[in-house]
C-alpha cells in the first residue's frame, strides 16, 4: 500500500518551476540560434504592451547579437541548461545556461525569468 501511495503521489507532483524555467530560457535562446527573432522577443517579459518602434529596436538587438557572436566566435551553436536556482515565492529563477559556439569555445551565462500567469519569460 505504501508503495502504491508513493506511485500515486509522484504521478500528480507539479513540473519543478527550476526544470520548467530553465527549459523556457533554453527554448528562447534556441529560437535565437533558428533566426526567430521576433519569438525570441516574444519571450522577453514587459509587463505592458510596448510600442511597435520598441520591439522593432529589441528585434535587431537580437540580429544585431547573433552577427556578433558570428564574427566573434562562429556563432552561437548550440545551448546546454546548466543549473537554476528559483525563488517561487516571487516566481523568479535564476537559469544558468552555457553557451556553445562554433569556435568550440563556451560561456556560462545567467538568465533572469520570471513567471507571469504561468509562463516563463526572460526579463
Amino acid at each position: 500500500m505504501l508503495v502504491f501511495c508513493a506511485l500515486c503521489s509522484s504521478c500528480s507532483r507539479q513540473p519543478n518551476p527550476e526544470d520548467v524555467a530553465a527549459q523556457a530560457a533554453k527554448a528562447y535562446y534556441d529560437l535565437l540560434i533558428e533566426g526567430k527573432y521576433e519569438q525570441f522577443v516574444d519571450g522577453r517579459y514587459v509587463p505592458d504592451s510596448i510600442p511597435a518602434s520598441y520591439r522593432e529596436q529589441l528585434i535587431a538587438n537580437a540580429k544585431m547579437f547573433m552577427g556578433e557572436q558570428e564574427t566573434t566566435h562562429k556563432g552561437l551553436k548550440q545551448v546546454r541548461v546548466v543549473n537554476a536556482k528559483a525563488d517561487t515565492a516571487g516566481h523568479k529563477t535564476q537559469v544558468f545556461l552555457l553557451f556553445v559556439y562554433g569556435d568550440s569555445t563556451s560561456e556560462e551565462v545567467l538568465v533572469p525569468m520570471v513567471e507571469h500567469n504561468g509562463v516563463w519569460y526572460t526579463r
